[in-house]
């Protein structure tokens, strides 16, 4: 969009910020139909979701931090390397989503010896 020139009067902006959004959506449905799908299956049922990381959290997060946040709550406690496992992403890129859970309060990390382990509190995955 060019600078002084009102949204309306270029269609082409327009047609592209509706297609931006109507993308946006899609990968928001996805993430239900992906749910429902592995609610069918009893792997991950949205009834179990911790409360501090329920559908709307989830939904609410970037799309990098949702992929972590949905591997942790499978998980229940892991460690990078395990997420990264599951995601198929970098252990190095999955520690650091991981750690920004941690700061934005969605989730735990307890050091037991050289390895930190990842969970949500309130779903009782602690490590022992």
């Amino acid at each position: 969009m060019t600078a002084g020139k009102p949204l309306g009067r270029n269609p082409t902006v327009l047609l592209e910020k509706i297609r931006q959004s109507l993308e946006k959506l899609n990968d928001k449905m996805e993430v239900f139909i992906e749910l429902q799908k592995q609610e069918r299956k009893q792997d991950f049922v949205i009834q179990d979701l911790p409360e501090a990381l329920d559908v709307m959290t989830l939904l609410s997060l970037p799309d990098h931090l949702r992929k972590t946040a949905v591997a942790i709550c499978k998980l229940g406690h892991a460690t990078a390397e395990e997420v990264s496992e599951q995601t198929k992403r970098a252990r190095a890129v999955e520690s650091g989503y991981l750690n920004q859970l941690v700061l934005m309060g969605y989730l735990k990390k307890e050091r037991k010896g050289r390895k930190a382990y990842f969970f949500v509190e309130n779903g009782g995955h602690k490590v022992e």
